[in-house]
């Protein structure tokens, strides 16, 4: 495991924002920084953490955390859903073919958990007992397993805006999606989450949910973009203590940003005004997280690159 020294020395070296136009047109999503130019799409992967779809501030090597380990995930599933992936030529930067995002995330879940307002949860709390297209019983428990794994899509807000749960017909009757490509998105994201939980029981870890990006490349095919299976976008607990977690009534021992979720729940901050800033304590506790997350999944040693990162992604990437 890192150091404490080199984790809190990394508080002051992480990546907030990039600048480099020599990449092609900027956008600037929550957390990815994204280049385009000459049909390749440049992937500057930050550390800012996005919760309760707000930046909340960054977290040492969150995002070399991310960008291995989507790379790590692309290259495992490649079999199962093609993906958008050219090389991975620095820690934090991934080029991809260009695609036309979907105007949807696919979320996938399988427990009845959750801390935002779009969570099955929250939404089951409030009486709600229909969730992509089944019925849930009254009577369950925070984090039981559910009958079976649902699709449960939003529509993707801008920076700054909030997603909004949306089912089949929604996506249809605004005009977003057409069924057939919906039906398309569904079964790869079924197939890919199924093999998501194989792998991470394999692990001993348990992928409660997730969320899927997809895109349109040149050539018409639909291919999965931005990231599959992080800590970002997906949720995992342990599995060695989940059911005498559950039994007990505590929460499961997590390896994903739900421990920062939470810090702010406990403060009374869910997404509405200005976020207090994240104490430096949460955020050295929340990269020990991450980089738990990459071993524990991959298992392989994480290995930080403490370098400045702009002048290393200068040298890396070849810019002027």
């Amino acid at each position: 495991m890192i150091s404490d020294d080199t984790l809190r020395a990394q508080l002051q070296r992480t990546v907030s924002q990039s600048d480099f136009p020599s990449l092609g047109h900027k956008y600037e999503g929550k957390v990815r920084d994204n280049y385009s130019k000459d049909g390749v799409r440049t992937i500057i992967v930050s550390d800012r953490l996005s919760a309760f779809d707000v930046v909340l501030g960054t977290i040492p090597f969150k995002g070399q955390v991310l960008n291995q380990l989507a790379a790590y995930w692309f290259a495992e599933t490649h079999a199962i859903g093609a993906n958008h992936i050219i090389d991975v030529p620095d820690p934090v930067v991934t080029r991809a073919v260009e695609c036309q995002p979907l105007p949807v995330e696919m979320v996938m879940r399988s427990y009845l958990t959750g801390v935002t307002s779009t969570s099955i949860w929250r939404n089951y709390e409030k009486g709600q007992r229909g969730f992509g297209g089944i019925t849930l019983p009254d009577g369950m428990r925070k984090n039981e397993r559910l009958p079976q794994p649902l699709l449960t899509p939003t529509t993707k807000a801008s920076r700054g805006g909030h997603d909004e749960n949306i089912d089949r017909k929604g996506l249809i009757d605004r005009g977003l999606l057409d069924g057939k490509t919906f039906d398309e998105l569904a079964a790869m994201c079924f197939a890919m989450f199924a093999f998501g939980q194989k792998r991470a029981a394999e692990r001993g870890l348990i992928l409660v949910d997730t969320k899927y990006e997809l895109g349109r490349a040149p050539d018409g095919k639909i291919v999965f973009i931005d990231e599959i299976h992080t800590p970002d976008s997906s949720r995992y607990w342990y599995a060695d203590d989940y059911e005498t977690r559950l039994s007990q009534g505590e929460e499961p021992r997590s390896l994903d940003k739900e421990y920062v979720r939470r810090y702010y729940a406990g403060i009374g901050y869910t997404g509405e005004g200005q976020a207090p800033p994240i104490p430096d304590d949460v955020r050295v506790e929340a990269a020990r997280r991450y980089i738990a997350a990459y071993e524990q999944v991959t298992g392989r040693t994480f290995v930080p690159d403490t370098d400045e990162p702009n002048a290393r992604i200068r040298r890396n990437l070849g810019i002027k």
